[in-house]
């Protein structure tokens, strides 16, 4: 008894000391996901990761800064290419690991219908999206407005939030009626939040493809290394996919 409580003690101690620590940076949009993804990973690899969630743009300014993270969950596939091009990230670590959905959102039932009319309408006080500099979900909420010959009308309704998170919050507390949203912060984890929304068609925007990438920092990082290859898991694809995003091929 003694000698297998003794290798049991070894067994930890050994598994201990492989645990490492790893900052990673997460776009807004994916941060619920992330943080459930984070907690799993943790308890079955002893590895510790700390969460930052913002806007892409906000994070590519702190990073060529100098910020310490090991590892990047952008909202598109733009950003972690310039940064390995920049050498701020290791060249061929970048991957899709989720594709997003646009959505139009009211809290309230029969505001937006199913083709998106109530924009050209405006019938409302208040429109809410992420700031197109910062965010790709905005730059994609502005190619919408374009798309549809609106842009220019709504200038004076709309409400900007830093990231999708805010949006989300001006949207959902009443200080907009409607904004445009990450369909996945309608789905937590499988469930409909209540009210009314629009998928925007792909059509209406570019791609959202989302990559994450190791950083400079983290080459060497074994918890952001592990974090990395655990996303591409059929698991963890999976449980991304409940969440209303589409996948790329593995």
């Amino acid at each position: 008894m003694k000698r297998l409580l003794g290798g049991l003690v070894t067994v930890l101690i050994a598994w201990t000391a492989l645990a490492d620590d790893a900052q990673i940076a997460v776009a807004a949009n994916f941060a619920a996901p992330a943080r459930k993804l984070a907690a799993a990973f943790m308890q079955r690899t002893g590895h510790r990761i700390a969460l930052s969630s913002g806007s892409t743009g906000k994070f590519y300014a702190q990073i060529k800064s100098g910020a310490p993270f090991d590892a990047f969950l952008s909202a598109d596939d733009e950003t972690p290419r310039r940064m390995e091009a920049e050498k701020l990230a290791v060249i061929g670590s970048r991957f899709t690991y989720a594709v997003g959905r646009l959505a139009l959102w009211s809290p309230k039932a029969g505001v937006v219908d199913a083709e998106g009319a109530v924009l050209r309408n405006a019938a409302f006080s208040r429109l809410a999206i992420a700031n197109p500099r910062l965010a790709p979900y905005g730059a994609a909420a502005r190619s919408t407005m374009e798309t549809l010959g609106v842009w220019q009308t709504l200038q004076a309704k709309l409400v900007q939030g830093e990231n999708i998170a805010q949006t989300y919050q001006f949207v959902s507390s009443g200080n907009a009626e409607l904004g445009f949203v990450a369909f996945s912060q309608l789905r937590e984890g499988g469930e409909r939040t209540s009210g009314s929304y629009w998928v925007v068609p792909e059509r209406f925007h570019a791609p959202l493809r989302q990559d994450a990438v190791l950083l400079t920092r983290g080459a060497n990082n074994a918890a952001a290394l592990a974090f990395l290859e655990d996303l591409r898991s059929p698991s963890a694809r999976e449980f991304i996919r409940s969440y209303g995003y589409e996948l790329a091929p593995p």
